[in-house]
C-alpha cells in the first residue's frame, strides 16, 4: 500500500474510555492506509465510520469528495471534539449507537463501513454487517489480530469458526495488514489487523436462518463428530453418511450449505 507521513495528532484532547473499548490511533500512515484501501473498492454515494474517536480516519475520508462521510459515536467527548475540529460533516455526525441504529432513517442508498472498531463489540459489527448486508456491500476495519484471522480463516484450522463460515457465505474477507499495540494511546494488550470484506454476487443457496442454525449446531461441539454434534437436527442418519464422521472444522462454506438443504430444506 501507500505511504503517507505526517506527525500524529495528540491523544491528550479526548480521554479514552474503557468501558467503550477504546485505543486511539495515532498512525498517521496506517489511517491513511486504511482509508485508502476503502477508496480502492468504495462505489456506495455514503459511508459511515464507526468510532472515529478524533478523526485520524476522518480527516482522510473527507478528502474523497465521491462518497459522503458519516460518523457515528457513543462518547460525547469526541462528538465535541469532532463538532469543532470537522465542521464540515455537519448533520452526518451521529451521537447514537452503531448496533441500534436504524440504517433506513439516514442511507437511503447503499453504504460502506469503515472504523478501528472497539474490540468489545467488534464480532457484534460483523453480524450486524451480515444482517444487512443488502445496504452494506463493502467493509473496511481494524479488529483485534485473532478476530481479523478468524473472519477469513480457512477449513481445518484453528481459527476456523462461526464467525469464519457465516461471514465467508456472505462475503469475500481480504486480510490486508497487521497493526502493532505501539501505535495506539493507551496500547492494547494485543495486536491488531485490518482486513476488507466485500460482499458476495451470488445468492446462498439455501435459507439463512436455517443454515446459521446449523453452523451455530455443528461448531457448539465442535470437537465431536457431525453426526453426534447435529443428532437433534437428523432424523434419517444415512441421509448425512457424507459428513456423519467429519467435524464442522473440516466442512467449507457450501458442504454447510448442502447439508443445511439435507437437514432443512432450502
Amino acid at each position: 500500500m501507500e505511504k503517507f507521513y505526517l506527525s500524529a495528532k495528540k491523544s491528550s484532547d479526548v480521554r479514552a474510555k474503557k468501558h467503550l473499548g477504546q485505543h486511539f490511533l495515532n498512525d498517521e500512515n496506517i489511517a491513511f492506509n486504511i482509508v485508502n484501501a476503502l477508496n480502492e473498492k468504495c462505489q456506495t454515494p455514503d459511508i459511515l465510520e464507526v468510532g472515529p474517536g478524533m478523526g485520524v480516519l476522518t480527516k482522510y475520508l473527507l478528502q474523497n469528495t465521491n462518497f459522503k462521510t458519516w460518523a457515528i459515536d457513543l462518547d460525547k467527548e469526541s462528538i465535541a471534539y469532532l463538532q469543532t475540529h470537522y465542521p464540515q460533516l455537519e448533520n452526518r455526525l451521529l451521537e447514537a449507537d452503531f448496533l441500534a441504529l436504524n440504517f433506513d432513517n439516514y442511507f437511503k442508498d447503499e453504504f460502506s463501513l469503515v472504523g478501528n472498531f472497539p474490540y468489545n463489540i467488534s464480532s457484534q459489527i460483523v453480524f450486524t454487517l451480515i444482517d444487512k448486508r443488502h445496504k452494506i456491500p463493502l467493509m473496511v476495519g481494524m479488529f483485534q489480530k485473532e478476530v481479523a484471522e478468524r473472519l477469513g480463516a480457512k477449513p481445518r484450522t484453528k481459527d476456523y469458526g462461526i464467525l469464519s463460515v457465516i461471514t465467508q457465505a456472505y462475503f469475500d474477507v481480504e486480510y490486508l495488514f497487521t497493526v502493532p499495540e505501539t501505535v495506539f494511546t493507551p496500547p492494547p494488550k494485543v495486536k491488531s489487523g485490518v482486513v476488507r470484506l466485500m460482499r458476495k454476487n451470488t445468492e446462498l443457496g439455501c435459507d439463512p436462518k436455517k443454515f446459521k442454525q446449523v453452523v451455530k449446531l455443528a461448531f457448539n461441539q465442535r470437537r465431536k463428530k457431525l453426526s453426534n454434534a447435529i443428532n437433534s437436527l437428523v432424523q434419517d442418519k444415512s441421509l448425512i453418511t457424507e459428513f456423519a464422521d467429519k467435524r464442522a472444522e473440516e466442512l467449507t462454506v457450501q458442504d454447510f450449505v448442502r447439508l443445511t438443504i439435507i437437514l432443512l430444506g432450502e
